[in-house]
């Protein structure tokens, strides 16, 4: 029989379509250790507060700290308890486990709170947790390339708009690009965490507790930098997750480009770069196959990730004060996002790291003739030529840029350094911001 928090005032028992619609237990376990740290604090609170006596709350916190744990990585999408199913969500089997251990007395600890404010405890702790998590993978990313870009500072290779090429740049430039990408991902996580920093503990169903409890107090043990302002909006608040969605959709995304440039980069035709073998797959049909399925995987979970964000913003978008069952549907997305985070960065961190040059193949695409044409006409400028005309000129006389560019001394070399504007590919730029 189900454990349920409710129900005495039914005739009739649930139905079995009723509990696989209804019960979370199958996903929201993965809240256990969160939801048995938010009992603790909540006992220890109700002592002051005179529901409890100090050994009856250290009763129920050595029983709550003894429960099983049964959570476990929901990497399988929507999983729902079936019918026989024994709980109904993780806050049923955390207080079924204690009474199983304490007896009646496992009845006092759900004085003054709701699962509503439980649950947005719990989530608002994991959710600090995982931007934790996804900015420390991030940084490691982005120090991977920056360990890169100083090593290839001077690297050359053809910088592209419109996927045509444009102007030499560095290898070790093209990395720093994407390290800055990582520094705003990493701050967002940061940011997020921080504007969800605070505890709804409390706020009871909706309207607060009836109880003396001290909510800041509450939330410092908890660990969280206050207490929630507004019952009403504590209950109901999702915007932390909807942050974390947004910006793990925003980090995939740039991950995502990063990794079409790694395809075409190790593409046949241009065979800049090979992946490590550890990080490739082969065909089943075609022996000399190398594929880039990592990136091409990376590429697809950030398609998801945007369905995830907006399936979360359309759910969120029309409901009313305070609580609603919707919002029950707002946890499997966020445990899937955290999985791939979790593979997904690693991964493209391994990729970055292990990725081997072809440099000569590079520099050759890089000195190539069109990729000289704007040098030229900027050395016709310099020389006092206006811009409109040196344009016009060079782009009369694309066949002849290798003798113009003989003409005014223009190298690859020469070109990359005279780029040492701030921010600009000039090979000692690339390294003074690698190594900052």
């Amino acid at each position: 029989m189900t454990h349920k928090l409710w129900g005495a005032r039914f005739a009739a028992a649930p139905s079995a379509l009723l509990h696989v619609l209804n019960d979370s237990f199958g996903f929201d376990r993965e809240l256990f250790a969160e939801d048995v740290e938010g009992s603790v604090a909540w006992a220890k609170a109700l002592v002051p507060a005179g529901v409890l006596t100090a050994s009856e709350a250290e009763t129920i916190v050595n029983a709550l700290r003894a429960i099983p744990d049964p959570s476990a990585p929901c990497s399988a999408g929507f999983q729902p308890a079936p019918p026989s199913e024994e709980f109904e969500d993780v806050h049923s089997y955390v207080e079924a486990k204690l009474y199983d251990a304490v007896g009646a007395l496992a009845g006092k600890l759900h004085t003054g709170r709701s699962r509503n404010d439980q649950v947005a405890t719990d989530l608002k702790l994991w959710l600090v947790r995982a931007c934790r998590e996804a900015e420390a993978l991030t940084d490691e990313l982005a120090s991977a390339l920056k360990s890169r870009a100083a090593d290839e500072a001077a690297t050359p290779m053809p910088g592209f708009t419109h996927s045509k090429q444009a102007e030499p740049v560095t290898f070790g430039h093209w990395c720093l690009a994407y390290v800055e990408m990582l520094g705003r991902d990493r701050a967002r996580f940061l940011d997020a965490a921080s504007r969800g920093d605070e505890c709804p503990l409390g706020s009871g169903a909706l309207a607060g507790t009836p109880l003396a409890i001290d909510r800041d107090a509450l939330a410092k043990s908890l660990g969280f930098a206050r207490a929630t302002r507004n019952s009403l909006d504590a209950v109901s608040d999702r915007d932390f997750a909807a942050e974390y969605l947004f910006t793990a959709a925003m980090l995939l995304s740039h991950l995502s480009r990063l990794a079409e440039d790694l395809i075409f980069f190790s593409s046949d035709e241009a065979a800049y770069v090979e992946l490590p073998d550890a990080m490739a797959t082969g065909s089943s049909r075609m022996p000399q196959k190398k594929n880039p399925d990592v990136l091409e995987l990376a590429r697809g979970h950030a398609g998801r990730a945007i369905g995830e964000l907006t399936g979360l913003l359309a759910l969120l978008k029309g409901l009313p004060l305070a609580y609603d069952k919707d919002l029950q549907l707002d946890k499997e997305p966020l445990f899937r996002i955290r999985i791939v985070l979790g593979t997904v960065v690693p991964a493209l961190t391994a990729i970055a790291s292990g990725l081997t040059l072809n440099r000569d193949r590079m520099r050759a695409a890089a000195e190539s003739d069109l990729l000289l044409a704007t040098a030229v006409a900027d050395a016709l400028a310099a020389s006092g030529t206006p811009f409109r005309e040196a344009h016009e000129i060079v782009g009369a006389r694309l066949g002849s840029i290798r003798e113009l560019a003989k003409e005014h001394g223009i190298t690859v070399e020469s070109v990359l350094e005279k780029k040492n504007s701030k921010g600009g590919t000039a090979p000692a730029r690339v390294r003074e911001a690698a190594t900052s």
